[in-house]
């Protein structure tokens, strides 16, 4: 196999443990945390233990059949991201399925984020829905302001992969 011509030079982005513990606790603000010092103190080096080791997706298995080398261990994160992605092309592809359409609220706005007013947005939403349900569509909405309004939930940017990196990608994949 042709050796890859790895490009590097980017400033690094590895923070030194002070700050990195400066933004981990930053999370637990709320005086409900202060008697559970202990606690934190061992949540926090665990936590700076996986980053300074760079465990990024701790939790992998054997990529299996269909992967050019089975024996490789990927994130299980990403190949629950990889089997729901082939369900919804086999839904895709399936004559018999309904066409589906996806409505995007992009609005980080709501009724719980501005006390007492939902978005013009979440509305627009919810007068399509009707229609391109009538229209036969299998209507999906994907509501944006979840991630101000509930916690736990965060988007995170592409990293441009394929762009820059598709020959190591294709180790990966068959």
């Amino acid at each position: 196999m042709k050796e890859l011509d790895v490009r590097r030079g980017m400033p690094p982005v590895k923070i030194a443990r002070e700050e990195f513990e400066r933004r981990y606790r930053s999370q637990f603000a709320d005086p409900a945390f202060v008697p559970l010092q202990c606690e934190l103190d061992a949540i926090v080096s665990a936590a700076w233990d996986a980053y300074s080791h760079s465990r990024k997706s701790p939790v992998t298995r054997k990529a299996g059949a269909g992967f050019a080398d089975p024996d490789y261990e990927l994130s299980v994160d990403w190949l629950a991201a990889r089997a729901a992605i082939l369900e919804a092309q086999r839904r895709h592809d399936d004559a018999r399925e309904n066409p589906r359409i996806l409505i995007i609220d992009g609005s980080a706005r709501s009724e719980h984020t501005c006390p007492g007013e939902m978005s013009k947005t979440w509305r627009m939403v919810k007068l399509a829905e009707p229609v391109f349900s009538e229209m036969g569509f299998a209507v999906d909405i994907l509501d944006l302001s979840r991630l101000t309004a509930e916690f736990g939930k965060n988007i995170h940017p592409c990293k441009s992969c394929v762009s820059t990196a598709m020959p190591a990608l294709s180790l990966a994949i068959s």
